[in-house]
């Protein structure tokens, strides 16, 4: 049983971018790249609270290889239906058997391409990718698909969703040539590696760089001609195939989510499997095993990363948090005269509850759909807006009722707290919280942005000492065995290790698993490495945030002395802000 704690019942308590056209490169030395110029957008988003930046998944990643279609346009599609998985940069890759062009940007999808650029992104074969920074600063450099012409000749464009934890290791292994100037991601070291590689081909090049990968990467990557994916040996992050409806001759996509191939018009095939390398061109897809198969998918992508209608597992997402609110409702009813979710999230959960409790269910919060998704945004400064900016109450339908108040999970617990005592001002008389996820109480160094036991409420506090300091009468978590179950996944193939610290992937040296841990490497100093990531946090502030450094300078030197060990000093104010480099340009 969970244990559910509540001041009135401790003893029943229980257990627009105007962006410009690409730039075509075809030669050692040229980046590929293009870049659009990010203004007057909507991109920096509000969170619910100043200092609660909650569970932000890596990226999403998508492919095509499909002659005769418009493989540009395709993978647009397919990355607005994966827009929540990253909403700090997005970028498309097309090779047309010659040549591979790359135009990324910060920004959301729809923020960064239009007509005139995808129109300009002709080919056969592309590549696509919605970031959030996991790894690396949010700069230009860093967004992806990532480019190098690997020393075999020919292009490569790569974009990965996850973590590795051992870059430290591979970039010393690999060195400050190969590695380059710019981006300071491991996604770009992957590709600087298979770049590096004698080949002869990018398929052999993968098959020995592979392996040498530790953590969690779903890849999707091309050079002018092919299409590959890869899933790592645990598969912690999902990867599907899928083939365009109409085409039995051959047309296929690779997403992260199954809901990106029914928004393209593409029937799912299967899952790419744990430890597979896919290649695909006229000949189909061709299956080649790199690792054995250890599977261990990100329990998290069932609780909150995944669209609802999404499947993982061979079980549908929405389905199991609806589940999931059922057996929360058992585990630790409340009397109340009315469930509300958290939306979006908690909805289907909230369902679930209701169904089983008999309580009616009910919209108690309104939110402004166009507010970026809170836990995307890295940025402190985005979260410096008022709580009512993402979600308003409806005074009418709170005003003297006892609610239960249903959220998908608390990280630090601000936006909780916050939302509780919204709720008391319009009116009601008891706010009961269920969570349908257990308390996270251990880092995640596999692709979600919650990296050290500090940022986590439930690392140092047991449930009695959440609840008081976020001011419900009564909190509940959902059992870590209720959860698995509703999954319907075998335990031991499930990743929980931010629910009970158990890693699939072994942890040598978690200080080297930092965010900016690459940007300690190579020529740039570590001014150069805060300026950079101030300027980020600026270019957001020019879209709608406050820049000013007083809103995150603490966070963000905690951050850099924490992942470059060193100690930045009490001002990094003081420090000059640079333009972002660029490499490559446009026509």
């Amino acid at each position: 049983m969970p244990h559910v704690a509540g001041s009135d019942d401790s003893a029943n308590s229980r257990e627009s971018t105007s962006a410009r056209p690409p730039e075509h490169h075809n030669g050692p030395g040229r980046d590929g790249s293009a870049r659009g110029d990010l203004a007057g957008s909507d991109l920096a988003g509000s969170d619910l609270l100043d200092d609660d930046p909650g569970p932000r998944d890596a990226c999403g990643v998508f492919g095509v290889w499909a002659p005769g279609e418009d493989v540009a346009n395709l993978t647009y599609y397919g990355l607005y239906a994966l827009q929540h998985r990253g909403q700090e940069a997005a970028g498309i890759a097309v090779g047309d058997g010659r040549t591979v062009v790359v135009f990324k940007e910060l920004g959301l999808v729809a923020q960064v391409f239009d007509e005139i650029t995808l129109g300009s992104l002709s080919g056969h074969v592309a590549v696509g990718h919605t970031r959030y920074s996991t790894t690396g600063s949010s700069t230009w450099e860093n967004a992806q698909p990532s480019y190098r012409t690997a020393t075999f000749g020919g292009p490569i464009a790569l974009g990965h969703n996850g973590n590795l934890t051992n870059i430290v290791e591979l970039a010393s292994v690999l060195g400050e040539r190969e590695r380059g100037l710019g981006a300071t991601t491991d996604s770009d070291l992957i590709t600087a590696m298979l770049a590096a590689h004698p080949g002869p081909t990018l398929a052999e090049a993968a098959m020995d760089v592979l392996p040498q990968l530790k953590g969690a990467f779903s890849l999707a990557f091309s050079d002018a001609s092919t299409l590959y994916a890869a899933r790592d040996p645990h598969g912690i992050h999902p990867l599907v195939l899928g083939q365009l409806d109409g085409r039995p001759d051959g047309a296929w996509i690779v997403a992260s989510e199954t809901a990106a191939l029914d928004i393209v018009g593409a029937t799912f095939v299967r899952e790419i499997e744990p430890g597979e390398l896919l290649v695909i061109d006229a000949d189909g897809p061709r299956s080649l095993r790199f690792a054995e198969a250890d599977r261990h998918v990100c329990l998290f992508e069932y609780v909150y990363l995944a669209r609802p209608d999404t499947t993982i597992g061979g079980r549908s997402v929405h389905a199991t948090r609806v589940e999931v609110g059922r057996r929360l409702a058992l585990e630790a009813p409340a009397e109340a005269d009315l469930v509300i979710p958290v939306p979006q999230s908690g909805v289907p959960a909230a369902v679930g509850f209701a169904e089983a409790s008999g309580i009616p269910f009910g919209e108690g919060l309104v939110k402004n759909s166009y507010v970026g998704r809170t836990f995307i945004q890295p940025s402190q400064t985005i979260r410096q807006r008022g709580i009512r900016l993402k979600l308003n109450p409806l005074r009418d339908v709170i005003e003297g009722r006892r609610l239960v108040v249903v959220d998908d999970s608390i990280v630090r617990g601000n936006t909780q707290r916050a939302l509780i005592r919204m709720l008391r001002e319009a009116g009601a008389t008891e706010v009961h919280v269920r969570i349908s996820s257990p308390p996270v109480r251990w880092p995640c160094f596999y692709g979600i942005d919650f990296a050290t036991r500090s940022e986590l409420i439930a690392s140092g506090s047991g449930v009695e000492e959440i609840r008081q300091s976020l001011g419900a009468d009564s909190l509940a978590y959902v059992s870590l065995d209720e959860l698995i179950e509703a999954s319907e996944q075998p335990a031991d193939s499930l990743c929980r290790a931010c629910f009970d610290g158990i890693y699939p992937v072994p942890l040598a040296d978690t200080d080297k698993l930092g965010k900016y841990r690459l940007e300690s490497f190579g020529p740039q100093t570590t001014e150069e490495v805060i300026a950079q990531a101030i300027q980020a946090r600026v270019t957001l502030g020019m879209n709608g945030a406050d820049p000013s450094p007083d809103n995150h300078d603490a966070d963000l030197e905690a951050d850099l002395e924490a992942d470059l060990g060193t100690d930045l000093g009490a001002d990094i104010a003081a420090v000059p802000l640079v333009p972002t480099r660029t490499t490559g340009g446009s026509l």
